[in-house]
């Protein structure tokens, strides 16, 4: 399979019966000319030492003076973050002004409570390497999307554009980002124009040094249908023969049925097998070699990038098919290895966003997705009617009921269908909608939870819910509230009884009777597992938003 031969063939490269480890009685008789030979190899195993070690996570520098100690460079870098991030918030404020009911002290005192808990954790480098690429990006006209997963929750973020959202004005948070009370790695996942994303990597590569900057390996395995169709091709079975077969297994990645597990449920495959000798032979052979590490090939989207050359800190690895350094550990391993990983997602709507406004310019129309008024009705009539055909995320056909059951008519409904259009939270859609048309009451089971679901109706549907909800009425931190959402997702049982208490004994002293805390603790642990990242959500409704 690996030299993409034929087992009929000849002249290929076959295995012998001496393919195996021999005695060591075997390969004195056979050295017994040269014994130093047999000498030599035990000196080499005992000069080969090597223990992969664990390291915390290494950021490239981003400032210019590298010869500066590590504490300096620190300091350097957390001047920088502070002056660049107090610089972009005035800009984002001349262009977008302030969110509703909020002052500019508001924003100051978000920026500068960020600004603390980014240098306090070391991660200045880290959002100022991003910013630097993204600013590149976007001086050289590639489209950048708005976004994703919960880094559009910091103000930071939006000040260095790295995100398009004003986290105040959609209520995100940053400690769902980052959180105080726990260290993680930041993690921000850029989409990027799909024909243009490689421009912006080897600007990574230019900027950090080529040694520097890899791509992350993975490995492909041996699947049911790959290892049928390769085994059928090495044994010259007819092409239909075998295809007909590999329709006959099943193909679920989320839960993968084996070889084996697919013969046995299905006579079909049964009856082929006893019929045919040349069957039978090519199943025996399949289920041998099923799981079995079939090829190397490149993580699509991460990219590391280090301090130092990445040979010094992993083994590497060349792919005939780019120019460019892989990492030979995968994606679960470049890390404690002390890799940061970055992700440049190729986003193929940002290419038709891009072209779009292009194709109107030349009609003399001048378009600017930053500043596009976000109450367009015309957009949402189109939405609510279900001509959603090209529109990102809200084309398939259940979307498409929804949004008309919806009639969404401003952007918090766009928000709110995306977190809510998944196995699961689905069953609450109608809820949301009746109660939006005034067909059904909003419950709110009590006051204190009023502003915090007054946007969803009554209806539970963002994580940042669940932990705002734990603020107000138990008294929690919010970076206190985000562990209490980890918990209540994993279901760790004794954590959670701890958390009751905590959650309980907090609602309490706020004046909330205790068999009504209780219950809303069962609700919130309920919907822990439902909820959705209202900052993934919310930066995913604005290409939807732009698109349509």
């Amino acid at each position: 399979i690996a030299g993409g031969r034929l087992i009929a063939e000849t002249d290929r490269e076959q295995l012998t019966p001496d393919h195996r480890f021999k005695t060591r009685a075997e390969m004195a008789v056979l050295f017994a000319d040269v014994p130093e030979a047999l000498a030599s190899t035990v000196e080499i195993a005992e000069r080969c030492a090597f223990r992969p070690l664990t390291r915390k996570p290494i950021l490239p520098r981003f400032t210019v003076g590298a010869g500066t100690n590590a504490a300096d460079a620190a300091n350097e870098e957390a001047a920088e973050l502070q002056r660049q991030a107090e610089e972009g918030l005035a800009n984002r404020l001349a262009v977008h002004g302030l969110s509703q009911g909020t002052s500019e002290e508001d924003y100051r005192a978000r920026l500068n409570f960020e600004l603390d808990v980014i240098t306090r954790m070391n991660y200045a480098g880290y959002f100022l390497i991003v910013s630097d690429f993204i600013k590149h990006a976007k001086s050289q006209g590639i489209p950048v999307g708005p976004g994703r997963g919960s880094g559009a929750g910091s103000l930071v973020a939006y000040a260095l554009t790295i995100t398009d959202l004003d986290p105040i004005r959609f209520g995100l948070l940053f400690e769902r980002f980052l959180n105080p009370e726990r260290v993680s790695m930041p993690d921000f996942d850029i989409d990027f124009c799909q024909d243009r994303r490689g421009e912006v990597i080897e600007y990574v590569q230019k900027r950090y040094g080529r040694d520097q900057v890899a791509q992350i390996i993975t490995f492909g395995t041996l699947q049911a249908r790959g290892v049928l169709r390769d085994v059928g091709r090495v044994l010259q079975m007819p092409y239909g023969q075998v295809d007909k077969l590999t329709k006959l297994v099943p193909q679920n990645p989320a839960a993968p049925v084996s070889l084996k597990q697919a013969i046995d449920g299905e006579p079909k495959l049964q009856a082929f097998r006893d019929e045919d000798p040349v069957v039978a032979r090519a199943f025996d052979i399949a289920q041998r070699l099923e799981g079995l590490t079939r090829h190397a090939s490149t993580h699509a989207a991460g990219i590391v990038i280090g301090d130092r050359p990445l040979s010094e800190l992993v083994p590497m690895y060349r792919d005939p098919k780019s120019d460019m350094p892989v990492t030979q550990f995968n994606m679960k391993w470049v890390e404690p290895a002390g890799l940061v990983k970055f992700d440049f997602l190729g986003l193929k709507t940002l290419t038709v966003l891009d072209v779009a406004v292009k194709l109107l310019k030349q009609r003399g129309k001048e378009v600017d997705l930053a500043t596009l008024p976000l109450d367009d009705a015309p957009s949402y009539q189109m939405l609510a009617r279900g001509d959603v055909v090209g529109v990102f995320q809200v084309e398939s056909q259940g979307m498409r009921r929804a949004l008309v059951d919806m009639r969404p008519d401003r952007f918090e409904d766009i928000i709110a269908l995306v977190a809510l259009y998944r196995p699961g939270p689905m069953a609450n859609i109608p809820t949301y909608c009746a109660r939006k048309h005034g067909d059904e009451e909003p419950e709110y089971l009590h006051p204190l939870l009023e502003p915090i679901l007054k946007e969803t109706f009554g209806v539970i549907i963002y994580q940042e819910q669940v932990m705002q909800i734990a603020q107000v009425m138990a008294g929690y931190s919010l970076g206190d509230a985000d562990l209490l959402r980890r918990a209540m997702g994993k279901k760790i049982r004794a954590e959670m009884e701890k958390q009751r208490a905590v959650f309980v004994t907090g609602s309490v002293k706020n004046g909330v009777p205790k068999g009504q805390a209780e219950t809303i603790f069962e609700l919130l642990a309920k919907f822990a597992d439902y909820g959705f990242n209202k900052s993934h959500a919310a930066a995913y409704a604005l290409v939807s938003y732009q698109t349509a």
